[in-house]
Order: structure tokens, then C-alpha cells, then sequence
């Protein structure tokens, strides 16, 4: 019945993206876990697709506009998914193979292209295999990339449920 209200369905995503925002901020200013760069990206992945869904919501699309809506919400979410899964890889290395740590995240985008930027974060490093917290013995990174699945088989109900 609710996958059946695109808007309903839209705006949930919305609040799901502001809750997960909502721990993220908890985790680094009340439990001191200080995000790496692919922790930002995947934070960053969070608001675009929580931008995405709350457009999508306050436009109220129909038709061939859900599909549309559901489509850019997909393609941020994967972006998302991408980078947790990269971490949770990076995690698992052996120590001998994870990379250095570089320079943070501020400095390399006061003085580095853009292009440049994005490759060292997507590569990785040593602290973004570092593992601070854990719920059911798995890493923030892999309940990210259980967030960014679970938003887009959501998104893809509601598209499925206007085809009835």
C-alpha cells in the first residue's frame, strides 16, 4: 500500500538519508570517530541521494518521471555502494597490503584537479582501512553499503508497484 504512493515513498527516502546523516554526524562529534575520505564520499553519496528522493517527492512525478526519479536515485546510491564496498575491501587486506595513509581530504582538494582528487579517494588508504566501530562485527563501511542496497530494492518497489 505505501510503495504504491511514489511521493510517500520518495519522502521516506528522504528521512531514511537524514536519519543515516543524523548517526553519521553522532558517530564523529559524540563518539569521536573521525570520517577518512571515503567515509565523506559515502556521506556525500548519502545527501545526493537523499536530494534526489525529496525532489522526486516535492515534484510528485508521474508516469515515465518515477522511472526517471527512480533511475537518479539508483545511480547516486550505486556511487554510494561503490565506495563502501571499496572500504569494506580495503578493510579486509592484510596489513602489509593496504595503502599508505596520504594527505587528508582538505588539502587534497585546495591542491589537487578534482579528477586527481576523486582517483586518490577511490584508491584509498591506510585509514580508510582502519576499523573504529563495529555493530554485529561489521564495519560502518558495510552497513553503508547495506543502506545504499536497501534504498535502491525501495526505490525500485515503488517503481514495480505502478506497473499493478
Amino acid at each position: 500500500m505505501l510503495l504504491s504512493r511514489p511521493r510517500t515513498g520518495f519522502f521516506l527516502i528522504a528521512l531514511g538519508c537524514a536519519a543515516a546523516m543524523g548517526f553519521a554526524l553522532y558517530a564523529q562529534y559524540q563518539m569521536g570517530l573521525e570520517p577518512c575520505p571515503m567515509c565523506i564520499m559515502q556521506r556525500v553519496a548519502v545527501i545526493v541521494v537523499g536530494l534526489l528522493a525529496l525532489i522526486a517527492a516535492l515534484v510528485n512525478p508521474r508516469d515515465w518521471g518515477i522511472k526517471f526519479s527512480a533511475l537518479l536515485v539508483t545511480l547516486a546510491a550505486l556511487t554510494g555502494g561503490g565506495v563502501a564496498a571499496r572500504q569494506v575491501w580495503l578493510q579486509h587486506l592484510p596489513a602489509d597490503q593496504v595503502p599508505a595513509c596520504g594527505p587528508g581530504l582538505d588539502y587534497m582538494l585546495e591542491t589537487m584537479p578534482m579528477a586527481d582528487v576523486l582517483a586518490k579517494v577511490f584508491h584509498g588508504s591506510g585509514e580508510c582501512a582502519r576499523v573504529d566501530w563495529t555493530f554485529l562485527g561489521q564495519s560502518m563501511p558495510f552497513w553503508s553499503g547495506v543502506f545504499f542496497i536497501g534504498v535502491i530494492v525501495f526505490t525500485w518497489g515503488l517503481v514495480a508497484s505502478r506497473r499493478r
